[in-house]
């Protein structure tokens, strides 16, 4: 369902178990919550992002906001999850092909903002979890670490596509084959976040953009989301072509009539997503 639906099911929401949801107006809040593992990743975890998004989307959403419980945000994959018995060890490629990269794919091809608050570290998937949203917001005190070389693994679930659009082959290079970690602060003068703000600030500041974007006309900024991602593979003819037609098709719409007449009758607008 498009953000600018109008709602036709209840909105449902989680009050326990590996993920949380919550609604504040139009703006749908996961919450990432096994805090006592810095909220790794299981198959139990999954499964519940999973419903979780489709009550998002069901539920109309004209933003989502996904951050973590306690002190970190996502530290990737739970390893413990896993088997390492050499008869029946994990296919690894089975879960990622199971699990992460239909998320990242979801959270790209949502119609709808998606913004990252990271309260903590983000390690490993977890790191290309944030990344792979919209925006991202991080506490002074968080981290991302691409992790996965310190266990012999390349980086997954996007990283080692987000890293060198985002900031160079050179800085990707060196984050993949370290394993260092980049504080917020670095991945913000990096040009790999959006911003990096004071720790008590981040819940509050998080919040205020998610209900900003949730009252603009959101079929603009999934119509943005769809050419910022054609871009990376487009040729500038292609790229061209695209924005004519997403053009023509916003022209066509409430929100762009609404805003032209908001701007000329000097008033706020009323976006509705329609």
């Amino acid at each position: 369902m498009p953000p600018n639906a109008a709602q036709t099911h209840p909105r449902g929401t989680l009050d326990a178990g590996p993920i949380l949801l919550r609604w504040q107006g139009d703006v749908a809040v996961i919450t990432l919550n096994r805090p006592d593992k810095l909220n790794s990743f299981t198959r139990e975890m999954h499964r519940a992002l999973v419903r979780a998004l489709d009550e998002v989307e069901a539920g109309g959403a004209r933003a989502l906001l996904l951050t973590g419980a306690g002190r970190g945000f996502c530290a990737g994959q739970d390893l413990a999850d896993l088997d390492f018995t050499p008869e029946n060890a994990t296919d690894l490629g089975e879960l990622i092909d199971t699990w992460f990269n239909p998320l990242v794919r979801r959270l790209q091809a949502l119609p709808l903002p998606v913004l990252a608050a990271v309260n903590g570290t983000a390690a490993g998937a977890g790191a290309n979890l944030a990344l792979a949203c919209d925006i991202v917001l991080a506490a002074r005190s968080a981290s991302f670490i691409q992790a996965f070389v310190k266990i012999g693994l390349v980086p997954d679930s996007g990283g080692t596509w987000l890293l060198p659009k985002r900031l160079g082959m050179a800085r990707a290079m060196g984050l993949a084959m370290t394993g260092d970690k980049l504080s917020a602060e670095d991945a913000e003068k990096w040009g790999l976040i959006w911003e990096a703000m004071d720790d008590p600030l981040l819940p509050e500041q998080a919040m205020a953009l998610a209900t900003h974007l949730a009252a603009q006309p959101t079929r603009a900024l999934a119509a943005i989301k769809q050419a910022f991602h054609a871009s990376t593979t487009n040729t500038l003819d292609t790229q061209l072509d695209l924005e004519r037609d997403l053009q023509r098709n916003l022209g066509r719409s409430h929100d762009y009539t609404e805003g032209v007449n908001a701007f000329l009758e000097k008033r706020a607008p009323r976006f509705t997503g329609a």
